[in-house]
């Protein structure tokens, strides 16, 4: 198991609750399985991380990027107006 940092914003963190989740995860875990783990009682937050860019150590990831086998931060970046 290796902990992740999650940070959220905007709608994202709106809809957790919180701007920021530790996560402990087994090796193998991908970003989906972050948003999966993330939303399972959430609807609403399901619904915002679809749409988000998500980063992976500060690097754009898609769902199926598996995570490092240690720590990593993970941010979920809801689409903003205006940009």
């Amino acid at each position: 198991m290796t902990t992740h940092t999650v940070r959220l914003y905007a709608g994202a963190a709106e809809a957790f609750g919180s701007q920021a989740a530790s996560l402990d995860l087994p090796d193998g875990s991908t970003l989906a399985d972050v948003t999966r783990h993330l939303s399972a009682d959430n609807r609403r937050l399901a619904d915002v991380l679809a749409v988000c860019t998500l980063l992976l150590d500060g690097s754009p990831a898609a769902l199926d990027a598996l995570l490092p086998s240690r720590a990593s931060t993970i941010d979920a970046l809801p689409p903003f107006a205006g940009g």
